[in-house]
């Protein structure tokens, strides 16, 4: 078994064992004593990481001289009960939870810098200073969404990384797709969109030098059961649970992101950016024909997108009719 190296404010073991110990039996009761053996304290101080699981939202129902059950299985992404479940995969035992967090790709990169291998998982109930691209911050609301960053490691040249965000996309249309049965969009190269809304986004980061990656970071984030946004977001964000009119399991949709996201990324590293591409500009209603604003750093222009570089990066037809390369910047529908 991988060993996880230590970081602070990581989930205690013991909190990821009680939770998993109690979800595996939700119907039964189980004694302090049993409880006590299974996670590794005394019978004494189960009172106290039941009450610990409380304080976090978890709710366990005490059975006087007969032990604890969990009055509803928690929709939280322990390792406990993410890694029987990835058996096989890259992920599997290499996963950092927290209940709260600042940004999970600063940890990711940190973990990165200390040697953590390809494949770590960070996952956070609740961030603090979340962040999208070109410094913008992401509404991170507590155990209702997926904060999620993988450390990925590839043999690639630094001029193909941008295709790790293409991957990421697919995976996550994908598992909406098999979770919520949504037809979603992406609005290259990062945005996750239903209904023309935002629900999702990617953060891509690498370190590396001028002629190879060290390792890159991929973060995720999707709002998955928000009701509710700030009155600044209310009129481009949206959630899985708004668009699709019921509540969604994070857990397996988590599960299904893990493993599309093995998929896509094994087939990217086998076949080349080629398929990747391909399969990206039929998944994207912005890859071609779609007309847009472009904002950069530097200058802003509207025109038709082209399809993608074989780098994954956007082409669009200026409205003078030159063609443009795109590789940084915000896509926004233009009328």
């Amino acid at each position: 078994m991988a060993r996880l190296l230590p970081i602070p404010g990581r989930t205690d073991r013991r909190i990821d064992r009680l939770m998993t110990v109690l979800a595996e039996r939700p119907m039964l009761v189980i004694s302090g004593p049993r409880i006590a053996r299974e996670i590794g304290v005394t019978r004494h101080a189960v009172w106290r990481w039941v009450e610990k699981l409380r304080s976090l939202g978890v709710r366990v129902k005490g059975h006087t001289g007969a032990g604890y059950r969990i009055e509803q299985v928690p929709d939280v992404l322990v390792p406990g009960l993410l890694n029987p479940r990835l058996r096989g995969t890259m992920f599997h035992n290499n996963i950092y939870h927290f209940f709260k967090a600042g940004s999970t790709n600063d940890i990711a990169l940190e973990l990165g810098q200390r040697g953590a291998p390809h494949g770590t998982v960070v996952i956070a109930e609740e961030q603090t200073a979340a962040r999208g691209r070109v410094g913008r911050t992401w509404h991170s609301e507590k155990a209702n969404g997926i904060y999620v960053s993988v450390l990925l490691r590839p043999s690639i040249s630094p001029s193909t990384a941008a295709i790790l965000t293409l991957v990421a996309g697919l995976a996550a249309q994908e598992a909406v797709a098999r979770q919520s049965g949504l037809k979603t969009d992406i609005r290259w190269p990062n945005d996750l969109l239903a209904d023309g809304r935002k629900f999702g986004g990617i953060l891509t980061e690498m370190h590396a030098e001028p002629d190879r990656i060290r390792f890159v970071v991929v973060g995720i984030g999707i709002n998955v059961n928000h009701e509710q946004f700030p009155e600044e977001l209310a009129t481009i964000a949206t959630s899985l649970r708004i668009a699709a009119g019921r509540e969604q399991s994070r857990l397996e949709l988590l599960l299904q992101l893990l493993l599309e996201l093995e998929r896509y990324y094994n087939r990217f590293m086998a076949d080349g950016a080629g398929p990747i591409v391909e399969r990206f500009t039929k998944a994207s209603s912005y890859a071609r024909g779609k007309r847009v604003r472009i904002e950069s750093a530097t200058e802003t222009f509207t025109g038709t997108t082209d399809g993608l570089e074989p780098s994954g990066l956007l082409r669009v037809r200026r409205d003078g009719g030159r063609v443009e390369t795109v590789v940084s910047g915000s896509v926004r529908e233009a009328s």
